[in-house]
């Protein structure tokens, strides 16, 4: 095998382990939803059976849902060893190696984290670090995938960005808004807060509730959350259609997030008119990792093909003097 088609294979691979993680967080957003979480009681053996001997016939209820979460995890585990050992045999930069590392190590500890959420008996601290760490390590997937395709490793030309606030700063913090927001809906499921304001678009019949609990607090912070979202998502869109609709690797993922934003809307607001439908809450919980993984490709595209003015007249302005020199 030649280095392009290595590259080009080492590519899809890396594209394998995003759609598999994606996969893992729908079945994690399932096992909540379903409150299976303590179906299976131990950890790492399922009712004191190794893992993938547990007998097919006994995966009913909640136990389908937890051991079906653990058996996908282990196969994203896998994935991720032979992603990571595949980056450091063939992949020329050290910096995507060490990535790779890292992305190696985050689905360990969460793993761990997974098993520990159990033997604790699913403390919100522990649960919520585990949720967090599902987003990053979806992150570091995404950016692993990003890296090692061919747009990336091509010389390209970069666009003059001569806007304010500039396109690289709208796309780093509606990455960072999302993640947050995603933050804030694993503290309100994990403190069973989804249904603390039984009521939407109002809050018991009112803009602002009455903050009588610290969980219709929590609730009411991940409404905010979601206006704050919308308001740098729509701003960001607004932009790239204004001034970059010619750039497709811009315009698709741009029109993708607000795509998905509107279908996260809607999901959200049928949550509460649900009851908390189990897969109403699990897809909602899918598609809040789609916005943040979609944010996060915009982000490191702009960084790649589009430069902020200030720093090209300021890059011109060393080149002139060093050339004076």
């Amino acid at each position: 095998m030649n280095e392009t088609n290595n590259n080009i294979w080492l590519h899809r691979f890396a594209k394998l382990v995003v759609g598999a993680t994606f996969i893992l967080i729908f079945v994690g957003g399932l096992v909540t939803s379903t409150d299976s979480g303590l179906a299976v009681p131990d950890w790492p053996t399922t009712y004191g059976q190794f893992m993938f001997s547990f007998p097919l016939s006994q995966m009913v209820g909640g136990i389908l849902y937890e051991h079906g979460h653990r058996l996908v995890a282990s196969v994203v585990g896998m994935l991720m060893v032979i992603l990571a050992v595949w980056l450091w045999l063939k992949e020329p930069r050290r910096w995507v190696k060490r990535l790779g590392w890292l992305a190696l190590l985050a689905v360990i500890v969460q793993g761990i984290l997974g098993g520990l959420t159990v033997l604790f008996l699913l403390p919100t601290t522990i649960s919520v670090s585990h949720g967090a760490l599902a987003q990053t390590f979806f992150c570091l997937t995404i950016c692993l995938a990003l890296f090692t395709s061919r747009e990336w490793q091509q010389e390209s030309m970069r666009v003059e960005d001569a806007h304010r606030p500039s396109l690289q700063t709208l796309t780093i913090a509606t990455t960072a808004a999302v993640f947050i927001q995603l933050l804030l809906g694993a503290v309100m499921r994990h403190t069973k807060s989804g249904l603390a304001i039984p009521d939407f678009p109002l809050a018991f019949g009112k803009l602002i509730p009455p903050f009588d609990s610290a969980k219709i607090a929590i609730h009411f912070s991940h409404r905010i959350g979601a206006l704050i979202v919308t308001i740098f998502v729509v701003w960001t869109v607004a932009r790239i259609l204004q001034h970059y609709r010619h750039q497709k690797k811009l315009f698709r993922p741009a029109l993708l997030l607000i795509c998905a934003l509107l279908a996260q809307l809607t999901l959200g607001a049928f949550t509460i008119w649900t009851q908390k439908a189990a897969i109403v809450t699990t897809a909602h919980v899918a598609t809040g990792a789609l916005i943040l993984g979609t944010s996060l490709v915009l982000a490191l595209r702009v960084h790649r093909f589009l430069a902020v003015s200030e720093r090209v007249h300021l890059e011109r302005e060393i080149g002139e003097a060093i050339q004076e020199v």
